[in-house]
């Protein structure tokens, strides 16, 4: 394949502050050969293509670690996880598409309803077949996926998760998902009672030995501290959300190696037009307040994280939640927001997805790595908007 030079970008890559200067990136079937100083270029085909990247920064392959691909967002997503699954397989084409162009690479798939695949004739989770089919395909994002929900019966909308009523139940679900080929599996820890988790630390850490014992991992939903602390107490590999942490929670976290998975411009989508389950109550004032109340809490548990040493990675929650698929650059800003430095905003989307993912090659610019770059106008580390600015995604 023909080499592709990059020449006169900046590069940002999320592992410091400084911005690159004057940098060029050889790229050559889909990895990158060289980086180096401009002027230092080696010696090209007489037919390589050259881009002029002045003005850009090249930052890594963007991972979106909580979404999903089947779903479309908006404030009815969960009516939308009720629709046919010809139709959900086609949303996935339509976010991948929307992915791609806003430079996101990888996406970690959290959630997916469950139906016979229109194009495989599979009952299973449709994310999973979507992943298998996008597999090998560079017009599509590198997928991870949990296959559905698993919560105690009553916690969501009847039907769009597998449901449970006890710890048997629970575990039973957990070996189900990963004998259907999830990834790793999804644990809903919210529940009707804002005080009190659906299942007790001794259930879930029984689930989380059995998913470990296959070599996979397993991830909580935990909007709430006090399914924060059952999940961190029973040893999950990361929280999703964890939009109430303390002090202790983030310090076993930390502790024990279980990453954060940030959602926060769910709040800002919320303040724009209502909540995801009922629009007219918090459009009024008093819902406003309650929104208000939430993002700061938010907020706060992000810098409680980030300061006792938690691994943070972070994810639109499209599909799930009032954003799109092309507005992980808004999760950024938010990120900085709540108090981290742009740099580690970036990591969050970038690195730190991928070691989250374990994946070595997701979310990191380097000689010898995938040429999973995207080239935005600006410079990230010093103004994070410019992360909506996409120019290339090669």
């Amino acid at each position: 394949m023909t080499a592709t030079l990059y020449r006169d970008t900046a590069v940002a890559d999320g592992t410091g502050p400084d911005l690159e200067l004057h940098r060029s990136l050889v790229v050559s079937d889909h990895r990158i050969t060289w980086i180096g100083p401009v002027g230092d270029e080696p010696e090209l085909p007489r037919d390589a293509e050259v881009v002029d990247a002045s003005g850009c920064t090249a930052v890594p392959g963007l991972v979106d670690s909580h979404s999903h691909l089947t779903l479309p967002g908006g404030a009815h997503w969960i009516d939308r996880g009720f629709d046919a699954p010809e139709r959900l397989v086609e949303v996935a084409e339509d976010n991948a598409r929307l992915m791609r162009a806003a430079g996101v690479r990888w996406a970690r798939d959290v959630g997916s309803p469950r139906g016979v695949d229109p194009l495989d004739g599979v009952d299973r989770a449709l994310a999973l077949g979507v992943r298998d089919r996008w597999r090998g395909h560079r017009q599509y994002p590198y997928v991870r996926a949990a296959g559905t929900w698993v919560s105690r019966t009553g916690s969501l909308p009847g039907g769009l998760a597998v449901e449970v009523d006890d710890a048997e139940g629970l575990l039973s679900a957990v070996l189900g998902q990963l004998e259907d080929g999830a990834d790793f599996v999804k644990l809903y820890l919210d529940g009707p009672d804002r005080e009190a988790a659906p299942f007790n630390s001794g259930e879930v850490a029984s689930a989380v030995e059995a998913a470990h014992a296959r070599g996979a991992k397993v991830t909580a939903h935990s909007s709430t501290l006090a399914g924060a602390r059952v999940g961190v107490e029973a040893g999950v590999d990361s929280l999703e959300h964890g939009f109430e942490l303390d002090g202790d929670v983030a310090a076993t976290m930390a502790e024990q190696g279980t990453a954060l998975v940030s959602t926060l411009a769910v709040f800002e989508s919320w303040a724009s037009f209502g909540s995801t389950t009922d629009l007219e109550r918090f459009a009024s004032p008093e819902g406003r307040r309650r929104i208000a109340e939430r993002r700061e809490r938010a907020h706060e548990s992000v810098g409680i994280a980030a300061r006792a040493g938690v691994l943070i990675a972070t994810g639109t929650d499209f599909g799930g939640g009032s954003l799109r698929a092309n507005q992980l650059a808004w999760e950024i800003e938010c990120l900085v927001s709540a108090g981290l430095e742009p740099w580690q905003a970036l990591a969050a989307a970038t690195r730190n997805g991928g070691a989250l993912l374990g994946e070595a090659e997701a979310g990191v610019l380097r000689e010898g790595g995938p040429a999973d770059l995207v080239l935005v106008h600006g410079d990230p580390l010093s103004d994070p908007s410019s992360m909506w600015r996409v120019w290339m995604v090669p």
